[in-house]
């Protein structure tokens, strides 16, 4: 998870001066990382991070912009979760913190989805709305096969609400529920760049373009060499089925060969694993390829009206199914 990483860490020191945009990326980032508790009878925000840049960055703006301190704890991996986690919890003015962001509505109900500020805010918000729920639980695959960047959700209205901040941004991403776990995925190369540079993770996509143009190069070259690959053992076995055919030709023509057409036969026998090029350069003196290759057909041809007046077999019946075999 390397990308993942490297994208979070410069996510997570791309400047925002917009209010609208940093209310906007709080809201995300406690809509996709947190949750709300009651302790005491009072209402407790929670956000649970991977990073302690990502955690500073919400905290400063929950100071910032909504006028909140909150408390970082630090929680060791243990089990399957091996990475350290962070947790934000604002505990003193959390119900005040959870409606300003969204979390619930006027009735004190929680917003399973994102606040109507941000899903009909403008365009920077819904870039915003990206860069917090990306901090919060997003992933970036390397450029392959099976690329993506993905967003866990914590339910299906929030995957929908960021499906539908990225319409807004013109880019296709799509909703799924893998094993009872709502996501949001991205699988468009095309698609990934563009977000990631409207997300502000510049470096994090000349990094990730030049694997993926690396993979690319090196698969074409793959398919290249296993096409000239093909291509020769097609050429191998055109070769060995000629001068099988050849073979059988002199055998039902004898002595009533011509003899520059004999000479090209032979020529066939006697290196059959050359090209028709190879063969005409053998020649004395020397023909096209297209000069030989004629004299050849000539021959199986005279051959093959030679053997159906004596109703012999003809030199197709020299190939075995090996020599027919297609790749």
């Amino acid at each position: 998870m390397a990308m993942t990483a490297q994208v979070k860490a410069e996510l997570a020191s791309t400047p925002v001066t917009k209010t609208c945009c940093r209310k906007a990326e709080v809201s995300a980032m406690l809509r996709f990382a947190g949750g709300l508790h009651i302790a005491n009878g009072r209402i407790v925000v929670e956000a649970e991070l991977d990073t302690g840049a990502a955690a500073r960055r919400l905290r400063r703006d929950i100071a910032d912009v909504f006028g909140h301190q909150s408390d970082v704890v630090l929680v060791q991996g243990s089990g399957i979760r091996k990475g350290s986690r962070y947790v934000v919890r604002v505990t003193r003015e959390g119900e005040s913190l959870a409606r300003q962001t969204g979390l619930i509505d006027q009735r004190g109900r929680p917003v399973r989805g994102l606040p109507p500020q941000v899903v009909s805010g403008s365009g920077c918000d819904a870039v915003a709305a990206w860069r917090g729920a990306f901090l919060a639980h997003g992933s970036l695959t390397e450029p392959g096969r099976s690329s993506s960047l993905e967003v866990t959700c914590p339910g299906p209205e929030a995957a929908l609400a960021l499906v539908g901040s990225a319409r807004r941004l013109s880019i296709s991403a799509k909703a799924r529920d893998v094993r009872g776990v709502d996501r949001v995925v991205i699988r468009d190369g095309d698609a990934i760049g563009e977000l990631l540079t409207r997300l502000g993770a510049h470096e994090t996509l000349m990094a990730w373009e030049e694997r993926r143009m690396r993979r690319e190069v090196k698969a074409s070259a793959h398919r290249l060499a296993n096409f000239d690959d093909a291509n020769l053992r097609r050429s191998a076995r055109a070769a060995v089925a000629a001068g099988a055919r050849v073979e059988r030709a002199l055998e039902i023509l004898g002595d009533e060969i011509p003899d520059h057409l004999h000479q090209a036969g032979r020529l066939r026998l006697d290196h059959k694993q050359a090209s028709l090029e190879e063969l005409g350069q053998l020649h004395e003196p020397a023909l096209t390829k297209d000069a030989i290759a004629g004299r050849i057909r000539r021959l199986l041809a005279m051959a093959d009206k030679r053997a159906e007046e004596l109703g012999v077999p003809d030199t197709e019946a020299s190939l075995t199914a090996e020599m027919l075999a297609e790749d």
